[in-house]
């Protein structure tokens, strides 16, 4: 955010813009208990409270307002938030087709994530997934093994589905025994019925198990897969011949697996330069530093956001330990495809105590990274604006 920020209307403040994090909030609440399609009185006070607000603004509008809770659900999932008669709404705050709701699997989108309003607590899952990745924290730093919180961490990320076949090789893991109580615990068996003619079909982009249609084709639950068109169908798996199927449990898939995707696709574009990379490295403080031949270090935390906006007031410096030289925050190339001015969004909401702190696509990190392997040090071979000196070094 820029300094004269104080005389420009805080678009977070925005009334319309307050209203839609209500109804985002009231989205979340209700997935929580239960199907969106399925909820029965009484309702959540949230969703009580986002539709009176709602009912008003329409009102005020001279627009026809939802009858009730279900049909601001279907807004949810059938409207486009740019078509809502909202007067106030910022016109380029949201675009396309950004929705609170998916509307082939009915459940809440990444963007309703980022909307719903943190102070009433976080979700159910998203507090069941920050559970899990601090008991696996806490476990591997009273071994002090730190390698085993990150193979921990990678196996999240990389095998969200196992088979019968591929569980004795996890839990007699050496890396995974300080956390093994953790991996007995986040894993669940798949039903039977989850495939289609007792054949399960995993996604060849995000490795989830992708779900069959009434229409024989399968379905992605990660809303960026979606995005790309059809899911590639990757593993083919018979119950016939791989036996039982355990998946993650559905909050560390949406908020480990999904995420972890953009940070170990940044790690192996990096391991292709010939470069040393370390995944979460101190136990996360960061999610990877890259130690160039000369010994000049790279930190660099990755941001899967939909919205720059969000991501923009969420900034904040990198930890400083293990020490680096530069660090920066990266997001996926596609994000900034997908939205023009993402970068220069971001900017503008960094809030002035990450004033200093750069965010590039994943795309410019590599390109940066293959500049300064060939000898460049000019702005074009950074990720930050100035590179900081490390305690105990003379290196810029």
């Amino acid at each position: 955010m820029s300094d004269d920020a104080g005389t420009i209307p805080d678009w977070l403040e925005n009334p319309d813009v307050v209203l839609l994090r209500d109804v985002a909030t009231a989205v979340a609440r209700l997935d929580e208990v239960g199907r969106l399609d399925s909820f029965a009185l009484p309702y959540p006070p949230d969703a009580q409270r986002a539709l009176d607000r709602l009912v008003l603004a329409c009102l005020r509008s001279g627009a026809q307002p939802p009858t009730g809770v279900p049909e601001m659900i279907g807004w949810c999932r059938t409207r486009p938030l740019r078509s809502w008669p909202l007067d106030a709404l910022p016109l380029d705050l949201f675009r396309g087709d950004n929705r609170l709701i998916d509307p082939h699997s009915g459940r809440p989108t990444q963007l309703c994530g980022e909307l719903e309003v943190k102070g009433f607590g976080n979700s159910t899952g998203r507090q069941y997934a920050q559970l899990v990745i601090g008991e696996a924290m806490n476990a591997c730093r009273a071994a002090n093994v730190p390698e085993s919180y990150t193979a921990f961490r990678r196996l999240l990320v990389t095998r969200p589905v196992l088979t019968e076949a591929e569980w004795p090789d996890v839990s007699t893991d050496l890396y995974l025994e300080p956390v093994q109580f953790l991996v007995d615990e986040v894993y669940a068996p798949v039903p039977a019925c989850h495939g289609r003619d007792g054949v399960g079909l995993a996604c060849d982009r995000c490795l989830t198990l992708l779900v069959p249609l009434v229409d024989g084709g399968w379905w992605c639950e990660r809303e960026h897969c979606r995005r790309l068109g059809s899911p590639p169908p990757g593993r083919r798996l018979p119950a016939d011949e791989v036996g039982g199927l355990w998946q993650l449990r559905r909050p560390l898939r949406q908020f480990v697996t999904g995420p972890g995707h953009a940070e170990v696709d940044l790690e192996r574009k990096l391991r292709r330069l010939g470069l040393a990379v370390e995944m979460w490295p101190g136990y996360d403080a960061y999610d990877l530093r890259i130690t160039f031949p000369d010994g000049h270090v790279w930190a660099i935390d990755v941001k899967d956001w939909t919205h720059p906006g969000f991501l923009g007031r969420a900034a904040g410096t990198v930890r400083p330990e293990p020490p680096y030289d530069e660090a920066c925050w990266a997001v996926p190339q596609f994000r900034v495809r997908e939205r023009g001015d993402y970068l220069e969004t971001f900017a503008r909401e960094r809030p002035a105590h990450a004033a200093g702190l750069c965010l590039l696509t994943d795309d410019q990190v590599v390109e940066a990274a293959r500049k300064r392997l060939r000898g460049e040090r000019g702005p074009d071979a950074r990720i930050a604006p100035e590179p900081h000196r490390r305690k105990g070094t003379d290196r810029a």
